[in-house]
């Protein structure tokens, strides 16, 4: 609410300086030059009071600007009756200010959903019924009915027999957990499963996820604004201003001269190309799909030195996926996969649901089933086409078929196996695992080529499972078992080497997003916390678009330096020519405005960046065999 009061505040004093500058205009050409004036200063002095005020503000906080310049030449050029000079200096200004202000606008819009993943309200059971309450209202000791797809609204213990829990933005377990009777399940954590009951332990304020969005507001808090670009010139180039002006009124005598070289001097090469450039370079990383929410996020993308990657739904897919498959009895993998996938079109479950989508992929066309049962966080049971079929963990899977369960050491870290029996013979096993996604080693390569100097893994995960998804893949350090806070503190100690950009997808990266100079979110699918915690956002589900917006966001700044660069040194050449007397102020201001529109016509070439594409390799073919086993869960 206090930003939208603040664009329509500019827009409204942009809309003055205009409306003062043509109107006054339109009398001086009239004849009526006194008119002119008076229109002329009524449409300054409302921005350069909006202007004075913002200086005031700045100094307050410990900041000096390039607007003490415009205020200079705007107050210089009113005391000396320089009222048209005056009036084109204000519309500059303001034009810039309010750009500016755009700029932000269109990068954050609709990213103000924080709590969003919460739910408002929750099931108790009373009294042999059910009734919805507030969170608020939950207390130690409430039963809970937490529905299938349901947030976990507070912590507390399991009350049924069993429940399964998606806790992948919470800890990084990118595979559902089995929960037992009694056993703790955490807020902000996914029902995967049938309906269970929760016994309350906690109350909302006191739970987990409430706990992690403090940690975000404390983040948030804590990471000091970012200065525009411009303001790094802004001591030496007020120097050198003010000394021309002083120089050129002392030698002369004549005050005009002065005004000239302060009109000359408004930095509006600053105030409004670089917004310009930066915003240019927010549009286009858009369109590669990369959400920059602001100016200074984009400025900062483009000094990082450090990236700190999360695992699970970051590096990799985040859904677990079919990497190889192991047939028994001579039976076809095909025919074990579409038997298995038939079966499970009768179950939510994600492994379930997986397995399905992978033989769809496959083109398998899969009949109905029939006669099914399905025992939560065990396995299911039915028939197809007139088969018995039993789908699940290896331990149930053999005991419905009267045999011992085999030994599969073999099989890589964090992947699960899943039986597979057809009419009371075990058939074969579908290996899964939660893989790498495919480009991600070009993708850091590419990275270190645009100046990236250490990569560093971030996980909730176990290092057993996270070294073997980052193999060969060079990274300059790796930290698993760690909680949200434990990511807030390797950030934080990573940006002692230089500014850190953070990627992650879950709730529990949500900290160290808002604690990174540069915090990512993998927003296609991943939480409203981070999404929101962040400062940018990969709207497409594909890690690979970091080298673009990266490289965009170089390119923007580079375009944003030239154009300062370029816009100061023609000023200097104008205010020396405005001290020599070659320049009086109306003159001065016109040639500013053509300095202006060079600056913006350089900036707006930030439309134009063109980065690297990142190249998807073709997905590999599934292959069997115990062999395969070991390698196939990193494609």
């Amino acid at each position: 609410m206090e930003t939208t009061r603040t664009d329509r505040f500019k827009t409204a004093i942009l809309l003055i300086a205009a409306t003062g500058l043509f109107a006054g205009l339109a009398f001086y050409f009239s004849g009526r030059p006194n008119a002119a004036n008076l229109i002329w200063i009524a449409g300054v002095v409302p921005a350069l009071a909006a202007l004075v005020v913002e200086i005031l503000r700045s100094l307050r906080s410990g900041e000096v600007g390039l607007d003490i310049v415009a205020a200079l030449s705007m107050s210089a050029a009113l005391v000396f009756g320089e009222t048209l000079a005056a009036a084109v200096v204000a519309v500059m200004y303001s034009g810039g200010t309010f750009l500016e202000a755009f700029a932000e606008g269109r990068a954050r819009r609709e990213m103000h959903d924080l709590l969003s993943r919460v739910p408002r309200t929750a099931t108790r059971h009373r009294n042999g019924g059910l009734e919805e309450i507030p969170l608020d209202h939950i207390a130690p000791g409430d039963r809970l009915l937490i529905r299938q797809g349901d947030v976990v609204p507070v912590d507390g213990t399991v009350a049924s027999e069993t429940a399964f829990v998606d806790t992948s933005a919470l800890t990084g377990e990118s595979l559902p957990v089995r929960l037992a009777h009694g056993a703790e399940a955490m807020s902000g954590s996914t029902n995967a499963g049938e309906a269970f009951d929760l016994t309350a332990t906690r109350e909302a304020k006191d739970s987990t996820y409430a706990g992690i969005v403090r940690l975000v507001e404390e983040a948030q808090a804590s990471k000091a604004p970012m200065s525009r670009l411009a303001d790094r010139w802004s001591l030496g180039f007020l120097a050198v201003t003010v000394s021309i002006a002083f120089a050129a009124w002392w030698f002369t005598g004549d005050p005009i001269r002065a005004v000239a070289v302060l009109v000359v001097a408004t930095p509006c090469p600053l105030i409004l190309a670089v917004p310009v450039a930066l915003v240019a370079g927010l549009s286009r990383a858009a369109h590669f799909g990369v959400l920059i929410k602001g100016a200074g996020p984009l400025e900062t993308m483009a000094r990082i030195r450090t990236l700190i990657l999360d695992k699970t739904g970051t590096l990799t897919d985040g859904r677990p996926q079919i990497v190889s498959i192991d047939s028994h009895d001579g039976m076809a993998e095909g025919e074990i996969l579409r038997l298995a996938a038939a079966l499970d079109q009768a179950s939510k479950h994600p492994v379930a649901q997986a397995i399905v989508a992978a033989a769809k992929e496959r083109g398998f066309a899969l009949p109905v089933p029939s006669d099914v049962a399905e025992i939560p966080g065990e396995g299911v049971v039915g028939h197809v086409e007139g088969r018995k079929v039993i789908v699940g963990g290896d331990d149930f899977v053999a005991s419905r078929v009267g045999r011992r369960p085999g030994d599969h050491s073999v099989i890589a870290a964090g992947s699960v196996l899943v039986a597979v029996a057809v009419d009371g013979h075990m058939a074969g096993h579908l290996v899964m695992s939660d893989p790498l996604r495919e480009g991600v080693g070009a993708m850091l390569s590419g990275l270190r080529r645009e100046g990236v100097k250490r990569i560093l893994l971030a996980t909730g995960d176990r290092a057993d499972v996270a070294e073997r998804v980052t193999e060969g893949l060079g990274l300059d350090g790796l930290r698993a078992g760690l909680t949200p806070d434990q990511k807030v503190l390797l950030v934080l100690s990573e940006r002692k080497r230089g500014p850190v950009m953070m990627v992650g997808d879950g709730v529990n990266d949500a900290p160290a997003l808002a604690a990174a100079d540069v915090g990512v979110a993998m927003g296609a699918r991943g939480a409203a916390a981070s999404a929101e915690a962040a400062d940018v956002v990969l709207l497409v589900d594909r890690i690979d678009r970091l080298g673009p917006g990266i490289e965009i966001a170089r390119g923007a700044r580079r375009i944003a330096v030239e154009s300062v660069v370029a816009g100061i040194g023609l000023s200097v050449v104008g205010m020396i020519a405005a001290a020599l007397g070659y320049l009086t102020p109306v003159q001065g201001a016109l040639l500013q405005e053509v300095i202006d529109v060079a600056v913006i016509l350089n900036a707006l070439r930030a439309l134009r960046i063109a980065p690297h594409e990142p190249t998807i390799p073709k997905p590999k073919a599934v292959s069997s065999g115990q062999a395969d086993i070991a390698q196939g869960a990193t494609p």
